[in-house]
């Protein structure tokens, strides 16, 4: 990941243009030195997830564990199933105690809301060097 000029696709899903309004701005444009340029993906229902996963081109996946009608829990236990080469999965958890159903959604990693910019961003760079590394995903 040293091509400064590289892009990487980060999708946000939350019913809530708000949150994922929060998640990008936390995130930012480049999470880290190292890693690429983020071309955000935004999707407020679980079709609109799908239909891009099902495309392909995904470095990371952000899901909100508090959306309405089908939360991100739920969809990262189904993706983690049912997509080969699934990428990492990142789920935003609204309670501390929330991390075992974090654990049982097989998400890769979680980030806790209110959203701190400094965790989000690693977080998500940590995610994006998985991903480009080659290591795999573990089910």
């Amino acid at each position: 990941m040293s091509d400064l000029g590289e892009r990487v696709t980060v999708l946000v899903y939350s019913n809530s243009a708000d949150v994922r309004a929060l998640v990008r701005t936390a995130v930012g444009r480049r999470p880290a030195p190292d890693t690429g340029r983020i071309e955000w993906v935004e999707c407020a229902n679980h079709a609109e997830v799908v239909a891009q996963l099902d495309d392909g081109g995904l470095d990371v996946v952000i899901l909100d564990g508090e959306a309405q009608p089908t939360g991100g829990m739920g969809l990262a236990r189904q993706f983690k199933y049912e997509i080969d080469d699934c990428p990492p999965i990142v789920v935003l958890i609204a309670r501390r105690q929330d991390g075992w159903l974090a654990s049982w959604s097989l998400a890769d990693a979680v980030i806790h809301t209110p959203l701190d910019p400094i965790e989000a961003a690693a977080v998500v760079a940590e995610q994006l060097r998985h991903r480009r590394s080659g290591i795999p995903v573990v089910r």
